[in-house]
């Protein structure tokens, strides 16, 4: 159920919305959870910030950009300084918007491991979602290893993955991963549909696909198969709303 100022009766203009931003809506609506929004703005904020993530999945599976380990990762150094443990660090000058937008644009350049890439993606929302000027006035100094984000990137985590919109980030865990390849000991997904994700590394499937992904990397001889986790972790939409 849907609370806009207390309030199950709130107008938002259907012209405006895509089918993804309307199927959402739809099912929070029949959700017996209670989703409360301050006002009709909010409700649309996280409506099309969802859609952006969504997209910005989409479109980092069409970059380009490759999987990699942190002691094998690249990056475009007109933009960005790898750093001696594989990171990203934005070079002094350059807008993060501008550094952001070239992983998407000269993706062949980039390669890096699955939580990177979620963080990558929710900037690319964030920044697509709020624009140039708010994101590059709020996101700087960037620096891009494993879960590190900036502060102004707050992220919400929830344990009930049956109560999951586009745009949330999941968890497949592989506990009994080949010992050779620590980096599939699971993967960080974004939720594209129902039961599709989008995962840096395997790709775009069901969660039957990344499951079946995850374990072709078990040890030799393994019986105990991935699976997915009670986790769910997504923006705090309105912090994010509140950024002028």
């Amino acid at each position: 159920m849907i609370l806009v100022a207390g309030n199950t009766n709130f107008q938002l203009n259907p012209l405006i919305l895509t089918e993804l931003e309307r199927k959402i809506l739809r099912d929070k609506q029949r959700s017996p959870v209670v989703y409360r929004f301050p006002s009709a703005d909010a409700l649309e904020f996280e409506l099309k910030m969802r859609l952006h993530i969504v997209e910005a999945a989409k479109a980092m599976y069409a970059s380009g950009v490759s999987f990699a380990t942190f002691a094998t990762s690249r990056c475009n150094e007109q933009y960005w300084i790898r750093t001696e443990n594989g990171g990203f660090q934005l070079r002094p000058g350059v807008p993060p918007s501008v550094g952001i937008n070239d992983i998407y644009v000269n993706g062949e350049m980039y390669a890096f491991e699955c939580a990177v890439a979620i963080i990558i993606m929710l900037y690319k929302a964030v920044l697509d979602t709020v624009g140039t000027a708010v994101f590059n006035r709020y996101f700087q100094n960037l620096f891009l290893r494993d879960w590190q984000y900036d502060r102004d990137l707050r992220l919400i985590t929830t344990h009930n993955k049956y109560e999951v919109y586009p745009g949330d980030v999941l968890y497949f865990k592989n506990p009994d991963h080949d010992r050779e390849t620590p980096e599939w000991q699971g993967e960080n997904v974004i939720v594209l549909d129902d039961n599709l994700y989008f995962g840096h590394g395997i790709g775009i499937g069901s969660g039957q696909d990344m499951i079946a992904a995850l374990n072709r990397m078990r040890r030799p001889g393994s019986r105990v198969s991935a699976y997915l986790e009670n986790l769910v972790v997504f923006p705090d939409f309105e912090a994010l709303r509140r950024l002028r």
